[in-house]
């Protein structure tokens, strides 16, 4: 069966000489752009880490994505099993993140999205200079309480109403408030981010992009000289003023952390949020079993975050290698297709049901290896503290009858999810 869903998207494109014939496809189905209204939306890949289907594939989509930021202009291999992709995040000899999120190249600019867009051994400085603003330690000290207070008062606001948005009113709100808070940005800055964030990521019009790039770079840039002269407690002015192995940062540096952390700190946990809370409106029997079992919230995240994979990530070959009886040229590109590594049968028992008490749950929804997410601490915190909280004080909840529950399942996501409650 398998095989004939892969003979239905192969497709007689151009591909590079040293790609198999056998191996084109189109996967652009499964790149989180097609929406659908499953109550398990990352189903429909499930074939693809199947024990028949060839562990390398190149996909050539029939819409080119900005070859400039993708590097996927002339087609992609694509990998779908859990062992191919822990490779490729975790193989630096022959996988680089160089050149990764560089959005900014759209508008002529040259720096470096630090650290993501940085290999190692150089990544390592850039990693350790962040990292202690995101440990675990940190963020029970400095940001838990305000997580919680901010997770309460939107809860409160909403409770006696028995009906809110969730992902427009709430998913898209409180994550951000966390992340502006961390990093110093003004409140009134809010709706301007988003917009901007959403021009850069979906808007599909290279002229929307570009105006977005000119626009945030010029406030954070601002920003920026604004800390270098007035310090303040928050994460930009540390950053401003930190030293890495023992020198001042540069312009350029100051510019590629800060540019990173704004464009990966706006939507991946609103997403995450959004597909949360309509996985558990579909299928309340989750609702039921984390009210009764307030234990298993740490779990229950881990699997949220399984089932529900925002991203997958990229890299590039460093130099020409054979794999999986393919040749591998220097310079391609590979994707990592974690809505089907995520699912994979041969890791994760039963990988289609939704199982709090699963043990070793390690899932690519944080990448792996050097570059695994920064935010990941965050982010878990987050979501643990937004369900203990909603739990105590929202009874069971539906989606509003009549209301559109079609997801997009990857980071487009969910832009309205109208949930109601007695």
């Amino acid at each position: 069966m398998d095989k004939q869903i892969l003979d239905s998207i192969r497709v007689d494109r151009p591909a590079p000489p040293h790609v198999p014939k056998g191996r084109v496809v189109d996967l652009g189905f499964a790149m989180g752009g097609v929406p659908n209204d499953l109550v398990d939306p990352y189903e429909p890949f499930e074939w693809l880490n199947g024990p028949d289907i060839p562990r390398l594939l190149y996909n050539m989509p029939a819409e080119r994505m900005h070859g400039a930021v993708s590097g996927m202009g002339n087609g992609n291999w694509v990998v779908t099993h859990y062992d191919d992709i822990d490779r490729v995040y975790t193989d630096n000899e022959h996988f680089s993140n160089k050149g990764a999120a560089e959005f900014q190249r759209l508008i002529g600019e040259t720096f470096r999205s630090i650290p993501l867009g940085v290999d190692p051994p150089e990544h390592g400085k850039y990693r350790m200079y962040l990292m202690p603003y995101f440990s675990p330690a940190r963020i029970s000290r400095d940001l838990e309480p305000r997580i919680r207070a901010v997770v309460v008062g939107m809860i409160e606001a909403i409770a006696a109403k028995g009906e809110v948005d969730m992902a427009w009113d709430f998913a898209r709100v409180y994550p951000v408030r966390i992340f502006m808070g961390l990093m110093g940005f003004p409140a009134e800055m809010f709706e301007q981010f988003l917009a901007w964030e959403w021009d850069i990521l979906h808007a599909n019009s290279l002229e929307k992009t570009q105006a977005a790039l000119r626009g945030v770079l010029a406030f954070l840039r601002g920003f920026i000289a604004e800390k270098e002269k007035t310090p303040d407690e928050h994460l930009v002015s540390s950053i401003v003023h930190g030293k890495i192995e023992g020198r001042a940062p540069t312009e350029e540096e100051k510019i590629g952390m800060v540019w990173f952390l704004w464009l990966g700190g706006l939507d991946t946990v609103a997403a995450t949020i959004s597909q949360m809370f309509r996985r558990m409106a579909l299928q309340p029997s989750i609702q039921t079993m984390l009210r009764g079992h307030p234990e298993l919230i740490n779990g229950a995240v881990e699997e949220f975050l399984r089932t529900q994979p925002i991203l997958s990530s990229a890299r590039s070959a460093t130099k020409d290698f054979e794999w999986h009886g393919v040749q591998i040229k220097k310079g391609d590109v590979f994707s990592c297709l974690n809505p089907a590594g995520n699912f994979d049968a041969t890791k994760f028992a039963n990988p289609r049901e939704f199982d709090p008490t699963r043990k070793g749950n390690r899932h690519f929804t944080f990448i792996a290896g050097v570059h695994a997410c920064l935010g990941a601490h965050l982010a878990r915190r987050e979501l643990r503290l937004l369900l203990e909280e909603w739990f105590k004080r929202i009874p069971e909840f539906q989606v509003k009858p009549g209301a559109d529950t079609t997801v997009f399942p990857g980071l487009l996501s969910i832009r309205n999810l109208p949930l109601v409650w007695s």
